[in-house]
């Protein structure tokens, strides 16, 4: 079974995404795994997430998603933002926005120097860089704030290419918030199309960490509980590839 309690462990986290290639983390557990003293501003942190751009990029036409992006230079002991540049996936990865560069509104520097950013990276680190043979450092990492928002009538995807992989070598979404909203059910697969797990993030801080390399994953539509109401999922999403 994937581990969700509260007391996981990095050698517990490791051995999950070792064997399974995924490891589902709860609200409980993260707080374990990253330090009290970047969580101190949690509620500062959440709130940037009001303040996101909308994705101009959606071939499908919606307009329910809003984002930044940032990409950094990561090792052990070391952590850089690089200039601010286009996220960029291939069609063979993403078969709805793929194959443009997609120029995003930047994160900001509140958040991308945030003690609770360099927490992530470094737990990533660790519980990645413990799975690859010589893993050959640095490497490049994206960042991601993701809201998507839900309205009576349109259909809100937090995964509107569908089940996918990134084309990348490590994931790690994790929920920063979830408003009046139904649905959104996290899926990992194998790449005959065999399920390997179903969950939803429903906790601030719920997380699932994951090998890119080997499992795909997708997320259904949210919709509003309360369609006269704000509704929407906010997540982190940082991707890590092992050659810059």
């Amino acid at each position: 079974m994937n581990h969700a309690a509260g007391d996981v462990e990095i050698e517990d986290l490791k051995d999950c995404v070792g064997r399974d290639g995924f490891a589902r983390v709860s609200a409980t557990a993260t707080r374990e795994l990253v330090s009290a003293l970047a969580l101190a501003d949690w509620a500062t942190y959440a709130a940037t997430w009001n303040d996101l751009a909308q994705d101009a990029y959606m071939a499908d036409g919606g307009r329910y998603r809003r984002r930044r992006f940032a990409a950094f230079e990561v090792a052990p002991g070391a952590f850089a933002r690089l200039p601010h540049q286009p996220h960029f996936q291939s069609l063979d990865y993403n078969r709805l926005n793929g194959g443009v560069e997609r120029w995003f509104e930047p994160v900001t520097s509140a958040i991308a120097d945030h003690p609770l950013t360099r927490c992530i990276m470094d737990l990533a680190l660790e519980v990645f860089g413990g799975l690859s043979p010589e893993p050959a450092f640095p490497w490049r990492a994206e960042f991601h704030q993701f809201r998507i928002e839900a309205r009576a009538g349109e259909e809100a995807q937090p995964t509107p290419e569908g089940v996918h992989r990134d084309g990348v070598d490590w994931v790690i979404v994790m929920l920063v918030a979830r408003e009046n909203v139904a649905a959104g059910v996290t899926s990992i697969f194998n790449p005959a199309g065999a399920s390997l797990g179903a969950f939803t993030l429903t906790q601030p801080l719920d997380a699932v960490f994951i090998d890119d390399n080997r499992v795909f994953h997708g997320v259904t539509a949210i919709e509003p509980v309360d369609p006269n109401k704000p509704a929407y999922r906010d997540v982190l999403v940082v991707t890590f590839r092992k050659s810059l």
